[in-house]
């Protein structure tokens, strides 16, 4: 009898897994929107550099300080109920950006999106530790990561291709609807815990949990080690690079520089998602069995990170389009896919008990370099004014470009002083 019972948990357990991977599609989604219509929403908003950037920002700064809040309602009112309703509130703030007459009231409404989704990540790691044994969790991390690649991809060139038929209002409006029926099949079929449904969890064999830490006690705990603090900056910078480029002003880049329609610039862009769908296991599989080690992996990826930066710098208006295509790629596998090393090198510099404290302070810092970066190149467009068809000057753009570089070199310098984590077998 038991042992049908945890045969129903074994199967049941994939089906809540892939309506929580496709939430957290719409996650990437709603994160790196605004690149292939930033022209159309800059154009229909009235605004400048700095606004825009402010509105494509406005989704990080909730997003990165509700990272800590996010594992305290996992823990105290359930990742079900967490995820449910927050999703409901990302639903609204998509409507608000959809149907805003200013660009003051999409800033809002994508302040609430970003609110909403902020729920999502940290609550869904809680219920794949219930519900998935310790040994198969990183693989588990890996195709959820995986699956924010797909949402990066649809991010490019399908939301290109709909805003084309539809227009940006309303695919926003449509977007928002798909949350929020993403969020009633969480509340539907999502139960926290296999004990939930009155089934034997599969992870009770891992053994004790061990002693609980509080969460300002574990705070304390994450923040005074000093080998956190390099990882920290890495996923500051290194984050920075993707979001500001593959989220906001590579679609700009590529139509104002290059000279590409939407739907092009969005083919281009959609490279950096099949580099995250491809790279997160291809990363894993370096670190665990190629170099059987994690600061290696993070410093190769680093190093092509600033490679592909120093191009962009370099060669700003020169670079052929096939390896426009590969830039992006290199993008995706070396700034986005990598985080899934990044946050595998942060659970394993604490003790089990703490993970979820330790993830979401980590978590706090690729979006804030998301939110800063985006606001910042956008200043800096602004600062070298308009052509006179009115779009962002190529020095400006270079400019843009030179501080990605150096986000790039110093994400290098971070990576040297991590601390390897992995132990060997």
């Amino acid at each position: 009898m038991q042992g049908d019972a945890l045969k129903k948990a074994l199967r049941y357990r994939w089906l809540i897994f892939w309506i929580l991977a496709l939430g957290y599609v719409m996650v990437y989604f709603h994160r790196l929107c605004p690149a292939v219509v930033a022209e159309d929403m800059r154009r229909d908003l009235a605004a400048g550099g700095g606004l825009l950037g402010l509105l494509g920002s406005a989704y990080f700064y909730p997003y990165a300080l509700m990272q800590l809040p996010a594992g305290l309602l996992s823990d105290s009112w359930g990742p079900r109920k967490t995820i449910t309703l927050f999703f409901g509130v990302a639903f609204a703030g998509s409507v608000i950006l959809g149907m805003a007459p200013n660009v003051y009231v999409a800033i809002a409404g994508r302040t609430i999106v970003g609110l909403g989704v902020a729920m999502l990540f940290v609550p869904t790691l809680k219920v794949l530790a219930e519900w998935f044994r310790v040994k198969e969790f990183a693989m588990m991390t890996g195709i959820l990561m995986a699956m924010g690649g797909i949402g990066s991809y649809s991010a490019a060139t399908p939301l290109a291709y709909l805003s084309n038929w539809i227009g940006w209002r309303q695919s926003f409006v449509v977007v928002g609807i798909f949350t929020l029926i993403l969020g009633a099949l969480v509340w539907a079929l999502v139960r926290d815990r296999p004990a939930d449904m009155g089934w034997p969890s599969p992870t009770e064999a891992s053994g004790a949990e061990g002693e609980s830490i509080g969460l300002m006690q574990g705070v304390k705990m994450v923040i005074s080690l000093p080998r956190f603090w390099p990882l920290a900056g890495w996923f500051f910078f290194t984050c920075a690079i993707f979001f500001s480029f593959i989220g906001l002003w590579g679609g700009p880049f590529l139509m104002q520089i290059y000279g590409l329609t939407k739907a092009k610039a969005g083919h281009i862009l959609s490279l950096a998602a099949i580099g995250m769908i491809v790279g997160s296991p291809f990363l894993s599989f370096l670190s665990n069995q190629v170099f059987r080690a994690r600061k290696p992996v993070v410093i190769m990826a680093s190093i092509f990170m600033g490679i592909i930066t120093g191009m962009l710098y370099f060669f700003t208006q020169g670079i052929p389009t096939f390896l426009l295509y590969l830039i992006c790629l290199g993008i995706g596998m070396f700034s986005g896919a990598v985080v899934t090393i990044g946050f595998t090198t942060n659970k394993e510099l604490f003790p089990v008990s703490i993970a979820g404290t330790a993830t979401g302070l980590v978590n706090f810092f690729p979006f804030l370099g998301g939110a800063v970066f985006q606001v910042i190149l956008g200043a800096v467009l602004d600062s070298q004014g308009l052509t006179v068809s009115g779009g962002f000057t190529q020095q400006g753009f270079r400019y843009c470009l030179l501080v990605l570089f150096c986000c790039g070199l110093l994400a290098l310098i971070s990576s040297f002083f991590l601390k390897e984590t992995m132990k060997p077998s």
